[in-house]
């Protein structure tokens, strides 16, 4: 299956300002738990412009929160 149809319509490509202020991260913090692994990936949607998956940094959140409970 191409990568096409495995595109979830309600996705869609947020800005690094949008996901800052959705994880409550800076740029570096982002930048480095990317290099580490540990924070979705970003795609290059042309340029210089980077964006991440909507849905990637909510299910990104989401974990974080039920880590935080089993803790």
């Amino acid at each position: 299956m191409s990568a096409m149809g495995r595109i979830v319509a309600a996705d869609r490509l947020l800005r690094l300002d949008e996901v800052k202020a959705i994880v409550g991260l800076g740029k570096t913090m982002i930048y480095r738990k990317m290099r580490a692994g540990t924070f979705p990936k970003a795609c290059k949607a042309g340029g210089c412009s980077t964006r991440w998956s909507e849905l990637e940094v909510h299910a990104w959140v989401a974990e974080q929160l039920e880590q935080r409970a089993a803790a």
